[in-house]
């Protein structure tokens, strides 16, 4: 579906940080916790923090509490957006080795952010309920020493808690990525703030080795 509004970037991206890797947008939705998903609604926008399935190409799965308004109040014609983090965290000053020779920095908060926005869908239909649901529990129960599978619990339970919740599907029509990971800073700053990081912030400090070739 073509939509000039959908294709609107909504995030301020310096040339610097932005993130174009359909791998690693791909690793940020995968890494974050829990995203939260926007919609305009009849009495102003409605916020909702749920896990979000990508799908390729271009899709997320996930579902919404039936007695969350969310999915009634949300507008069908007017875009929707997904918002992930992964690691995150504060860049101290005091990391910098150009705060010994000019004093000239100050602090600021290293990140990975995806945007994906697109045209939200709601299902009741029961066996797309149990599809997603079947698929986001796969994927977070997957690699446990003994994972839970839906098929675990009796199925006229599952059917009964199907019923309480609503299926949503977004479909992405457009996906920004930042890395804002100290890319724009000197070397000598960037090791300085790697090295910070990693003592604070293992996970942080992994991507923005990466980010930067350190």
């Amino acid at each position: 579906m073509t939509n000039p509004a959908i294709t609107t970037p909504t995030m301020y991206n310096p040339a610097a940080f932005v993130e174009n890797d359909p791998a690693e947008l791909q690793a940020i939705m995968r890494a974050a916790s829990l995203p939260v998903l926007i919609s305009p609604g009849k009495n102003g926008l409605l916020a909702t923090h749920l896990p979000l399935l990508f799908e390729a190409p271009d899709r997320l799965i996930g579902h919404l509490a039936r007695a969350n308004p969310h999915w009634r109040d949300f507008d069908p014609a007017a875009p929707s957006l997904a918002i992930f983090t992964a690691a995150d965290g504060y860049i101290s000053p005091s990391f910098y080795p150009t705060k010994a020779e000019t004093g000239k920095v100050v602090p600021t908060w290293n990140y990975q952010a995806v945007h994906a926005t697109g045209r939200l869908e709601v299902t009741e239909d029961p066996a797309a309920l149990l599809d997603i649901v079947t698929r986001l529990t796969n994927r977070y129960e997957t690699g446990r020493p003994n994972p839970w599978a839906v098929a675990s619990a009796p199925a006229d339970f599952i059917a009964s808690q199907l019923r309480g919740i609503i299926g949503i599907t977004l479909h992405i029509t457009l996906l920004e990525g930042k890395n804002k990971l100290s890319q724009n800073r000197l070397k000598q700053d960037q090791i300085g703030a790697l090295a910070g990081a990693a003592r604070e912030n293992p996970a942080l400090a992994a991507a923005m080795r990466k980010a930067n070739g350190l």
